[in-house]
């Protein structure tokens, strides 16, 4: 079956962007790319920093709340219309509540052709990226490089700390039919 959706997990500065970025210039056809940070930046700014939305702890922590869940819900279920309706989606994503977080996703694709990659990146490594990036919270890249990663199943993984976005884009494109 055709590949109808891409989706990509990997901390915070473990390098997903650049290689959604170099996915669409490398894969034939025309790819969306939507990810958690566009979900984040669309809701309204009282939740991005609240107890019922998301809140950035100053040691990189994360947390969600009721709100956040229920958008982020209703999210997931627009992303998974994208692709039914046709679209080929690629979706940047960080797995905070890692085996848990893939169910959920998997349940709302339920249906859909989807590549799951893994994007490692050692901590020290991208908590360089994250400071040079001065975007995020310090420490989250540290406190996600692995906890996003516990308990998935992946299709195809991939390692930034020493291998180009551009390379790792051309390994996933590998996989997708």
């Amino acid at each position: 079956m055709t590949t109808q959706m891409i989706v990509l997990n990997g901390g915070s500065s473990s390098g997903k962007s650049g290689i959604v970025r170099c996915l669409q210039a490398v894969l034939p056809d025309p790819w969306l790319a939507v990810g958690v940070d566009t979900l984040i930046q669309a809701m309204p700014v009282s939740l991005r920093a609240s107890d019922a939305g998301i809140a950035f702890a100053g040691d990189g922590g994360v947390s969600v709340g009721p709100d956040f869940a229920r958008l982020e819900a209703a999210w997931r279920e627009g992303v998974a219309a994208m692709a039914r309706a046709g679209a080929r989606v690629i979706v940047d994503e960080v797995f905070l509540g890692g085996a848990a977080s893939q169910r959920r996703l998997r349940r709302t694709l339920g249906g859909l052709t989807v590549l799951w990659v893994g994007v490692r990146c050692q901590s020290a490594v991208a908590a360089g990226r994250e400071v040079a990036r001065g975007d995020r919270v310090v420490g989250m890249a540290v406190s996600q490089a692995e906890v996003v990663h516990e308990g998935l199943v992946y299709d195809v993984e991939v390692d930034t700390t020493r291998t180009e976005a551009l390379a790792c884009a051309r390994a996933i494109a590998a996989h997708v039919r």
